[in-house]
């Protein structure tokens, strides 16, 4: 579990493909010496296992799940990543709950700057735009951010100086493509409310009618 409070942002040093899958390793600024064998580290916001630490390189093995929901592996030699430890039992959740279990990747489509902040609109597919709230919470390449505003296929943050220069956000441009995940509150109402869907008889005419509203 993570807070979306990236702590470094790492430089790729290699990634290989492994058949499906990967592995990737990272230099960091992190204590490595801190990271053990088997730890949970958000890599752009995607959850990652550390498989080994040398100085200052983390390596994390890459599932071919990671692969095919995030854009790990179009990692290249140089690109810096965003780093996140797990959430340790007391510390301040500064952020939202986040799992690092990406739904999806965006695309940034237009980005503007206003009174030193910036902001960045997104387009991601429809089906993960319905668990997207105004005022509610995304993570972007692993940022906890607020959403703005929302649209069928996409939505809009704003990003303050400190988050747009401590993170990747300030390298991105039109067109680049961000792993995303969405509150993961929305996913767990949807599902428990799924018996109760109005194509199984539950509807706002019928909480009507019975006195419910």
């Amino acid at each position: 579990m993570f807070t979306g409070l990236t702590e470094d942002t790492g430089r790729v040093v290699s990634f290989h493909r492994r058949g499906e899958a990967g592995v990737l390793t990272v230099e960091t600024a992190l204590p490595t010496a801190d990271c053990a064998i088997g730890d949970s580290i958000a890599v752009n916001g995607a959850c990652l296992t550390v498989i080994e630490t040398s100085g200052t390189t983390l390596t994390f093995d890459v599932s071919p799940e990671s692969m095919s929901r995030t854009l790990i592996g179009k990692l290249g030699s140089g690109n810096r990543v965003n780093l996140e430890r797990a959430l340790r039992l007391g510390d301040r959740l500064g952020g939202h709950i986040v799992s690092g279990h990406v739904d999806c990747t965006g695309r940034l489509v237009r980005a503007e700057k206003l009174s030193g902040n910036h902001q960045l609109q997104f387009t991601l597919p429809p089906e993960h735009a319905r668990y997207l709230v105004e005022k509610g919470s995304v993570t972007i390449d692993g940022i906890s951010l607020t959403v703005n505003a929302v649209s069928r296929d996409g939505f809009s943050v704003n990003i303050i100086p400190h988050t747009y220069a401590t993170t990747t956000l300030g390298t991105l441009k039109v067109g680049d493509s961000v792993n995303i995940e969405s509150d993961i509150i929305g996913k767990y109402v949807e599902r428990l409310t799924a018996p109760w869907k109005p194509e199984r008889g539950l509807s706002m005419k019928t909480l009507a009618e019975n006195g419910f509203i």
